[in-house]
């Protein structure tokens, strides 16, 4: 179906507070959506239905994480009067247009899908068995992009898989029942440094179990001591004098992602830009203790305001109640709107009124076989 509007769907699922990786992949982006004026309508999901697939037996965990999402969302600079926020789970629709788009996808073709076959891998449920709610995120994800009629979502490359799902499931849907779904489009990171940003320990993700994130929440000290204590440089950089390696190295990574110039006028004024600092790192005389303590100070220009904000908005924690509650008004009434029209091209509104009846009663005049 095509619209000439510009709507935005993302989200995060609520397992524990956002961290550095979150705000570089995905929520300084947002901000930078939001305040420019170029879309009609944006929408941030906490995806706590998602979150319950693989944490069923600790609901607790995802009740307790939806306040940390909204705060740090809040703190970074989601504004409620630009973006709507909502949770999953407060939106019957979503549920309803889950089961409808399952029909529509065979379990072959979601074993395909690259992302679910990783996430599979990472949690360990190749061993322990995989839940069937698990293991159907994606058409739930479908069900989210489509609830919302979103033309763009914003996603990391290994979401990709994921966006392209959705699109067969919007594609056979209007071409099974007639032309009702808006056919979304991946956004990626345009600062390729932004795509992926490693846990300190250079894994690929940052995860709370592996103890290498960054939060956004953070206090200074912690900050510091991740980053002095855990953060992954050059392994063959044992002497100041001895040439480094940039590529894997997490410090140059982190500093790709985040600085600026003004960072080196401001802290590291011996440089004029990154491209000088790596060049004096690659070929030796540059020690890893001044590239690291140049990075905490540019982490702490970035987190300082971010932590300021959160107090303030943990301090009124009612009116955090109250912006989460009308963003889910919201929300039920574009959501809703979006289900009507599906069931539908479905043909399975039966009582948005009376017309049936006189199909019933056409249906009673033709002769038994």
């Amino acid at each position: 179906m095509e619209t000439d509007k510009k709507i935005i769907l993302t989200g995060d699922r609520p397992t524990g507070r956002l961290h550095l990786g979150h705000y570089v992949g995905s929520l300084k982006r947002r901000v930078e959506l939001q305040n420019s004026g170029e879309f009609d309508d944006i929408n941030i999901l906490i995806a706590d239905d998602q979150a319950l697939t693989d944490n069923a037996d600790n609901p607790g965990k995802i009740r307790d994480n939806i306040i940390n999402v909204v705060l740090d969302y809040l703190s970074v600079g989601i504004d409620p009067d630009k973006s709507t926020i909502c949770v999953q789970s407060a939106l019957p629709a979503l549920h309803s247009l889950t089961f409808y788009y399952m029909n529509l996808v065979t379990t072959a073709r979601v074993s395909r899908n690259p992302t679910v076959k990783s996430e599979i891998q990472m949690r360990g449920f190749a061993d322990e068995g995989l839940p069937v709610g698990f293991f159907c995120y994606p058409i739930s994800q479908a069900a989210d992009i489509t609830a919302f009629d979103a033309t763009v979502v914003p996603v990391g490359e290994d979401q990709l898989p994921m966006i392209e799902q959705t699109r067969e499931i919007v594609e056979k849907f209007n071409k099974t029942y007639g032309d009702t779904l808006v056919l979304p489009k991946a956004m990626i990171p345009e600062n390729e440094f932004q795509r992926r940003l490693p846990g300190v320990d250079g894994k690929a993700k940052m995860s709370k179990s592996l103890g290498n994130c960054i939060y956004l929440s953070d206090t200074p000290k912690t900050v510091k001591k991740q980053v002095n204590g855990k953060m992954f440089t050059d392994p063959q950089h044992l002497k100041i004098e001895d040439p480094g390696h940039i590529e894997g190295n997490v410090v140059f990574t982190y500093l790709d992602a985040l600085c600026t110039d003004d960072h080196f006028r401001e802290y590291l004024p011996d440089y004029n830009n990154l491209d000088e600092m790596k060049e004096h790192y690659k070929r030796g005389g540059l020690g890893d203790g001044v590239c690291k303590k140049f990075l905490i100070s540019v982490l702490e220009e970035e987190l300082s305001p971010i932590r300021a904000e959160r107090e303030k908005w943990q301090n009124n924690i009612g009116d955090v109640y109250d912006i989460l509650a009308d963003g889910i008004n919201k929300a039920r009434k574009k959501t809703d709107a979006v289900l009507s029209r599906v069931q539908k091209s479905m043909r399975i509104d039966y009582f948005d009124d009376r017309s049936i009846i006189g199909e019933w009663e056409e249906l009673l005049k033709q002769p038994l076989n």
